[in-house]
């Protein structure tokens, strides 16, 4: 029995000019347009990768005759590889069943029938709420807050709007952040193994090292956990714990990580990163609980009152 690939985003069988979320059990609605870089390492469902083209060189001299081959060998690997995945399947993992013809690729590239979960928000959108569309959520803004313009990978992103320097290394930095993620690479459904788990990554990225590896706190100096406990998210049972964190420069802050299971498609397991200064101008600490209050489906027309009354213990 073959083990499943993990959620994320992967070539569409159906539809090999865009990709389409797989949850880790099966393929959900979500598609978006591809990055310009493919990786072929990866383990994908129902990957049709397209053959590559070779670029015209001019015929004569050994460099002309070495582009020529380096050109043919790039599409016999892309021939191999198509011919080894063509047992890819739709509605199943990676060994599933038989795949599109290898004539499908070459087709018109089609328009994805949702909006992708990465996109950056459209103006029509409503400016007090956070949709999550990849996890079946809407977050509300909070007085202060908004949203970011660009996601970053799959994480939609709520931000304070002013930037001040970082009292480390050089860059700018933010008195808030809050992001929305599916858990990936565990088979783990516990909310409270999971949020444990996180919180620990959710402290480095918000006061320890950034995605270019400087320190804009100079580090963590020491943490404290202030409290933690189960919590209803989005009609789910849920569990959320928060950090103290002192950094060795700069007044530090409070982080959070909020785990609860989807209430759409697989029910994957997701993950909410909220982050707050402990500092003058930082948005205040019942914002954090506002924000997880808040949380509902997607397909929840419900406003006001939120299913989870508090961050602390549900019964």
């Amino acid at each position: 029995m073959s083990m499943s690939p993990p959620p994320g985003w992967y070539p569409d069988p159906s539809r090999p000019a865009v990709e389409r979320w797989w949850d880790g059990s099966g393929w959900t609605e979500h598609r978006r347009t591809p990055e310009a870089t493919v990786h072929l390492a990866q383990a994908r469902p129902g990957l049709a990768p397209t053959a590559v083209q070779p670029l015209p060189v001019r015929t004569g001299g050994r460099r002309a005759r070495a582009v020529a081959l380096s050109a043919a060998g790039a599409v016999l690997v892309a021939s191999i590889v198509t011919g080894f995945l063509v047992l890819q399947d739709d509605d199943g993992d990676p060994a599933a069943g038989p795949a599109p013809t290898a004539s499908e690729p070459n087709e018109p590239t089609p328009t994805p029938t949702s909006a992708s979960p990465t996109a950056s928000a459209s103006p029509t959108e409503d400016p007090d709420t956070l949709t999550d569309e990849l996890n079946g959520i809407t977050l509300p803004v909070p007085d202060g807050w908004e949203k970011a313009d660009h996601a970053v990978g799959d994480e939609l992103t709520l931000q304070t709007p002013d930037t001040y320097d970082c009292p480390g290394d050089p860059g700018f930095c933010r008195h808030g952040t809050i992001t929305t993620r599916t858990v990936t690479g565990t088979d783990e459904r516990s909310p409270e193994k999971l949020a444990r788990r996180d919180i620990k990554d959710a402290a480095e990225a918000a006061y320890d090292h950034d995605a270019l590896d400087r320190e804009p706190f100079g580090g963590i100096a020491r943490h404290t956990q202030v409290k933690s406990g189960t919590v209803a998210v989005a009609g789910r049972g849920g569990y959320y714990v928060r950090w103290r964190v002192h950094t060795e420069k700069g007044p530090g802050g409070y982080v959070q990580s909020v785990s609860f299971p989807s209430s759409s498609g697989s029910e994957a397991m997701v993950v909410v990163r909220i982050s707050v200064d402990a500092a003058d101008g930082a948005p205040p600490l019942s914002d954090i609980d506002e924000v997880v209050d808040g949380i509902r489906p997607i397909d929840d027309s419900a406003t006001g009152g939120g299913v989870g009354s508090s961050v602390g213990p549900t019964p």
